[in-house]
């Protein structure tokens, strides 16, 4: 995994010493995880346990996990990653700070992994996102996503409440014929 350069951001490894920066920023929001898959964190320590989670998965060769930091500050104001693959196709999850929404941020990281992705040869990328979160329904389709459908299930195993789920697939552009 290779770190990824945008016009304003750098998409790089989470490390230890992001732990606090990830809880206090979105990870222990419960406005940020209202519309994920999994539950605030209610303490720094439950960071600290996913990120030993997430450090010991650096080492299979199809783990895509990024921080997500702006190049200008060095701040680091989310995390986007394929959270799994689904008959092969990268799956993809994100989030930020609440502070860093509406910037075209998540966007730009969106566009950037996904052309990493088409780069490793994935022929398409698959994302969900809940009917209700507007603002990622937007990012989505921003970054080009086509729309599949939507339908009534369970969020997760952490989150147990039934949602509208959509789900969007964007496919590798065609390569130019020499």
């Amino acid at each position: 995994m290779r770190e990824l350069t945008t016009e304003r951001l750098l998409l790089r490894r989470v490390r230890q010493e992001d732990v606090p920066r990830i809880f206090d920023c979105w990870a222990g929001d419960p406005e940020v995880t209202r519309y994920l898959t999994w539950n605030p964190h209610e303490s720094q320590a439950d960071t600290e346990q996913i990120m030993a989670h997430w450090l010991a998965e650096y080492d299979k060769p199809d783990c895509y996990r990024y921080g997500i930091e702006l190049r200008a500050t060095g701040e680091l104001i989310g995390m986007i990653d394929v959270v799994h693959f689904k008959d092969g196709e990268p799956a993809i999850g994100y989030c930020s700070g609440k502070a860093y929404w509406g910037n075209g941020y998540m966007t730009e990281a969106l566009c950037a992994l996904c052309r990493e992705l088409f780069d490793d040869g994935y022929p398409s990328v698959f994302i969900q996102a809940i009917e209700d979160n507007i603002g990622s329904n937007r990012v989505i389709r921003k970054a080009g996503f086509q729309f599949l459908g939507a339908r009534r299930e369970k969020v997760s195993a952490a989150k147990p409440v039934e949602a509208t789920v959509c789900s969007y697939r964007l496919y590798a552009p065609k390569k130019e014929q020499a």
